[in-house]
């Protein structure tokens, strides 16, 4: 999980969405209203919208309340992982909203699961091949 992710405002001009993913590497951002969790919004939400281009709707005139998905999947942070990876594949979901007492806390992400996997996966490195 990514604790205190980047989260934008729902009023937000979509490409200050798109700037941010950028900017921080990621694919997802919860989508707040008043301060609080209203949804979530993907850079493939935004391609899809915007076509392969990026230039069809005009993109200036359109906010992350154009384009969020607002019923995201939200888990508390106490939910434990399998159930969490479980409901993502069944769902086809990219990303997982994590909450702690109503208030937003992490976000656990496809690419988390796979490092999550990966560590399970790699052999331990013997002691003796240890530098």
């Amino acid at each position: 999980m990514t604790p205190f992710p980047h989260a934008i405002d729902i009023e937000a001009p979509l490409l200050e969405a798109r700037k941010m993913m950028l900017d921080h590497h990621v694919h997802h951002l919860p989508v707040v209203h008043a301060h609080k969790l209203d949804g979530i919004i993907s850079d493939r939400d935004i391609k899809l919208v915007l076509g392969p281009e990026f230039d069809y709707p005009d993109p200036y005139r359109l906010t992350v309340k154009d384009v969020y998905q607002p019923d995201c999947y939200q888990v508390d942070i106490r939910t434990m992982l399998w159930e969490v990876v479980q409901t993502m594949a069944e769902r086809h979901i990219g990303a997982a909203v994590v909450m702690r007492n109503g208030n937003l806390a992490g976000i656990f992400t496809v690419t988390d699961a796979c490092r999550v996997l990966a560590e399970l996966l790699h052999p331990p490195t013997p002691p003796d091949e240890v530098a």
